[in-house]
């Protein structure tokens, strides 16, 4: 589990393909801290640490961790689209006793969405996203939703349109301040927006 607070922006150094595609990540995570097999959300995605170590002398991170996505975890998110440079948020897991201040995310994408406009207003810019239709009974103004892993307030909603706006701190300390129109990103709904949909459809 995760919170959407995200704690560094990793840059995607090498991408292989061989089956499955491994991404190697550029990190300030101490990865000797980082045991393999842990689960680090990639841009709002859950994925496992199969390699790691400390980067070569130079370098603009320290280390290094790599990650396995397959055909179906590229398809359903954004990840298809990595490519070397990629610069991508990064959140490693909840443990007891961590402070939760974003909300509940769990790491499981739950679809892509578009960017329709970036605006400025005031110091901050206001997102407007196209959300895939499945997906709008979910989100709801003043409810909480995952954009590429951080934990988000939703302004408002239109249809399959909702916007949200991001503070300059955001912008500088996540991946969201490069996003450009027409880019595609990662949707987790909030848990919560899930299991209310599912009770008013039983009852």
């Amino acid at each position: 589990m995760f919170t959407g607070i995200v704690t560094d922006v990793g840059e995607v150094t090498r991408v292989e393909k061989n089956g499955d595609t491994r991404f190697v990540i550029a990190t300030d995570y101490d990865t000797a801290r980082v045991e393999i097999g842990a689960s680090i959300a990639c841009a709002g995605v859950c994925l496992t640490v199969v390699d790691k170590g400390a980067a070569p002398e130079g370098s603009q991170k320290p280390y290094w961790f790599s990650v396995d996505a397959s055909g179906e975890t590229l398809a359903c998110s954004s990840l298809g689209g990595w490519t070397r440079g990629t610069r991508i948020n990064l959140e490693r897991a909840l443990r007891v006793g961590d402070e939760i201040g974003g909300h509940i995310v769990s790491g499981h994408v739950d679809g892509v969405a578009r960017v329709v406009s970036i605006t400025p207003e005031g110091d901050s810019l206001r997102y407007q996203f196209e959300a895939p239709s499945d997906l709008t009974r979910y989100i709801a103004s003043k409810g909480s939703i995952t954009v590429e892993g951080v934990s988000l307030t939703v302004n408002e909603v239109e249809g399959q349109l909702f916007g949200v706006n991001i503070i300059p701190h955001t912008q500088s300390v996540t991946s969201l301040g490069d996003l450009s129109v027409g880019d595609t990103v990662n949707l987790e709904i909030d848990v919560l927006a899930r299991y209310v949909a599912r009770l008013q459809a039983a009852s």
